[in-house]
């Protein structure tokens, strides 16, 4: 679809800077202190994964790419928040501090580390001779991908552990669209769909909890006991 070399050179600038800010929301996530601010950072990561994929399925001329950019901001732009919202607006608007095993300061030197490690496999997988966007891509999307999984493991609140979930499926779409660009769409598409399944999923039970012990809190969840 596209092929001077200068239109190419802004495309791929365009991708990097939108994995740059992609990267950052990941921190954001892990610094959030309120679970909306979780969801606002998750919200605008997924702007940035489906920004990635437009831009890559324009320069590599992928339609099936293109769509996912569109799935991607229907489904996580609009309809996962717009779910979590109605669900749990309570439990998002609450000005109370994110319960977590670790400071913030000490989340983010973790991070740091495990995004230098994000590097390092990015590097063993690509090999010798790497397509360019993928270099972008998939360390950043592994990043992603392990910062939303510790996100998940330090945090204490239902509600911010989900959107942890959410995004690590981010990373590893940011990561799957550069190196994967002709992915079978109707693989895309199942995935879209489970992603908003889980998302209502949990945010059902996690209002049903929130109502019957009166928090989310999982490590208090943890000690029930039947009467």
């Amino acid at each position: 679809m596209l092929t001077t070399n200068s239109t190419i050179l802004v495309l791929t600038a365009l991708n990097a800077l939108a994995g740059g800010f992609f990267l950052l929301t990941a921190f954001a996530l892990i610094a959030s202190r309120q679970s909306l601010a979780c969801l606002k950072a998750f919200i605008i990561q997924s702007l940035l994964l489906a920004m990635s994929a437009l831009l890559l399925g324009y320069q590599n001329a992928s339609v099936s790419l293109l769509i996912v950019g569109g799935i991607t901001i229907v489904s996580k732009v609009v309809l996962i928040p717009w779910l979590f919202l109605g669900t749990l607006a309570h439990e998002l608007r609450t000005r109370r501090e994110i319960t977590q095993v670790f400071s913030i300061t000490i989340s983010l030197l973790i991070s740091l580390v495990l995004v230098i490690f994000a590097y390092f496999i990015a590097v063993t997988l690509l090999g010798a001779s790497p397509k360019q966007e993928a270099t972008i891509n998939l360390p950043i999307g592994l990043a992603g991908l392990f910062l939303g999984a510790y996100a998940i493991t330090v945090r204490r609140e239902a509600v911010p552990q989900v959107i942890g979930i959410l995004a690590m499926e981010n990373g590893a779409f940011f990561a799957g669209i550069s190196i994967a660009p002709d992915f079978p769409l109707i693989a895309e598409l199942a995935v879209a769909f489970d992603v908003l399944l889980i998302a209502r999923i949990m945010g059902v039970l996690t209002m049903k909890v929130h109502q019957h012990t009166g928090t989310t809190a999982v490590g208090e969840m943890a000690v029930l006991r039947e009467e």
